[in-house]
């Protein structure tokens, strides 16, 4: 990663920016509509949609921070619409992923996959879509700023312990700002097993998940980013970044685990393709915490020590 980049988490008092330069958009965000399951529409309004949403997430300036145009976080939305409920309200999901390019490589790993099943809103076209901090305006526009703020806090978490805190307590604020809102998941009791936008962002900025945080940026800084120059330290790294993920899953801070189950869907076939080249010992250890913490994933990790590369 460019120096540049990372001093953005050194100088959060970027706030100071000279006369005439304003903060600029940090976002490159991809937008995918599929209304395939939706017949008999005017197919123009999700060609409208797409183009607005890109338009909202691309153009909105989320921070105070100042990005150039290298800096700016790649991400991609993938909204599948599966139900047209009248002429301006639709239903459907929407898929955040966010990937972070990794030190002198050509490589960039996902440091958030993340599948959101509650996605219903009213979308009028022609009419601007614009973020107020202070309130709710529309599901639409709520969910999308949400997921702003949630990719700005895992990115800057990346590449700084727990530097994205600013951006989650600002996902936190949409979430308090929606609770009377009618459509689900902002509530506690929305969706199943506690999986929706209150929950994540109550994990994330809980104190017994601090850990999970800290994993993220040790897993990125001191793993993947000396992977290309000092292979076996950085393996060695990321299983030691592993024990904080397995310290909080032995505390259980509450029944569903949800912040760790979200952060290894977007790590497990990643730690597999890593840790495949590991020494056996090195290998054992590591398949013996990933087996504890995503047990549901056990059979893809024993591929680890199947393997015959020493």
């Amino acid at each position: 990663m460019k120096l540049v980049h990372l001093t953005k988490f050194l100088l959060t008092a970027i706030l100071i920016i000279s006369p005439g330069k304003i903060a600029s958009q940090e976002l490159i965000c991809n937008v995918q509509i599929s209304a395939q399951k939706i017949q008999g529409s005017n197919r123009q309004v999700f060609e409208n949609m797409q183009r607005d949403i890109y338009d909202f997430m691309n153009n909105t300036v989320w921070t105070n921070h100042v990005f150039s145009y290298s800096e700016r976080i790649e991400c991609n939305f993938i909204i599948n619409l599966t139900d047209q409920i009248s002429a301006d309200e639709f239903n459907g999901t929407i898929q955040i992923q966010l990937k972070r390019p990794v030190y002198n490589t050509t490589y960039s790993t996902t440091i958030l996959n993340f599948m959101d099943n509650s996605f219903r809103f009213r979308y009028v076209e022609f009419q601007p879509l614009e973020f107020d901090p202070t309130t709710h305006r529309s599901s639409l526009i709520s969910v999308l700023a949400y997921y702003a703020y949630i990719i700005l806090g895992f990115d800057y978490d990346s590449f700084a312990s727990e530097g994205g805190t600013e951006f989650f307590q600002m996902a936190e604020k949409i979430v308090t700002n929606a609770q009377n809102a009618p459509e689900a998941g902002w509530k506690p009791y929305d969706g199943s097993r506690n999986r929706n936008r209150y929950w994540l962002i109550k994990n994330i900025l809980n104190k017994e998940y601090e850990d999970v945080r800290k994993f993220i940026y040790e897993y990125n800084i001191n793993g993947l980013d000396r992977m290309e120059s000092r292979i076996s330290e950085a393996r060695t790294s990321m299983v030691e970044s592993l024990r904080l993920m397995q310290e909080v899953y032995r505390k259980r801070p509450d029944p569903f685990m949800y912040l760790v189950q979200v952060v290894m869907e977007s790590r497990s076939d990643e730690l597999i393709n890593i840790f495949t080249e590991a020494f056996p010992e090195e290998k054992s250890r590591v398949v013996q915490i990933l087996t504890e913490i995503d047990p549901s994933n056990k059979s893809k990790y024993e591929k680890i020590t199947a393997s015959n590369v020493p």
